[in-house]
């Protein structure tokens, strides 16, 4: 399933507005244009994921960061009125992970926290991220940090979590809308960009690790025959 229907499936109606956005005629712009190209027509998802060439690795990474932002931030809109303090106490993917929140600011030890509080200052602090011109440039003219990759690994590493904790206590919400496909397909899609550039660790990755092998099936690269993309893992 290619993903070019996923924000139409998801608002229904709604009005989505993503958090963040590209201007148009603005380098990021054109590479999410081409990102977005790649995933409706329905290739290979680790294929999409590939850097094209001549293309820098931190300006490809910053579009898809805040592309898997605004989708798992859509996603869990459709779940959230599901997920409250008395269903989901804790911030859980299942009975052996738990997720403390620490933001260095008002949570400077880890705390434990109800699930969609948990979320939602989660959500807060990656837009904040995002917005954060020192560290997300608006212009090509400006270098990213030295501490770009690091911290963008933190913010995807946030969002695995609410992967999980989606699959694991909302999947049955997921299937009564018809969204299993949908979501099943942008999980695929993320998983393949953190893997292809080393974005999340293994232990982050266990809770996971049963249903990614089952869904996460899409033929290896053989990047002799794909001269077109590049290989930076």
């Amino acid at each position: 399933m290619a993903l070019s229907g996923f924000v139409d499936f998801f608002q229904k109606g709604k009005t989505f507005k993503p958090k963040k956005k590209f201007e148009p005629g603005t380098l990021r712009y054109s590479l999410h244009t081409q990102a977005q190209a790649s995933l409706s027509s329905g290739i290979n998802l680790r294929a999409a994921v590939l850097l094209p060439p001549g293309e820098d690795l931190n300006d490809w990474i910053a579009v898809h960061v805040v592309d898997f932002f605004n989708r798992i931030n859509l996603i869990y809109g459709t779940i959230s009125d599901y997920c409250s303090e008395a269903s989901c106490p804790t911030m859980s993917g299942g009975p052996k992970f738990e997720y403390l929140w620490a933001d260095g600011n008002k949570y400077k030890k880890p705390t434990k926290l109800p699930a969609p509080q948990y979320i939602s200052l989660l959500m807060e602090w990656a837009e904040a991220q995002i917005n954060n011109e020192s560290l997300f440039p608006v212009s090509t003219d400006i270098p990213f940090p030295k501490t770009f990759v690091n911290q963008c690994k933190k913010i995807l590493t946030r969002l695995f979590r609410v992967f999980v904790h989606v699959y694991i206590h909302h999947f049955d919400r997921l299937v009564a809308i018809g969204a299993e496909a949908h979501v099943n397909t942008c999980y695929k899609h993320f998983y393949y960009f953190i893997r292809q550039f080393d974005l999340i660790g293994d232990r982050e990755l266990e809770p996971l690790q049963e249903m990614t092998a089952h869904i996460c099936k899409d033929p290896p690269i053989d990047y002799a025959s794909s001269p077109s993309r590049s290989n930076h893992r």
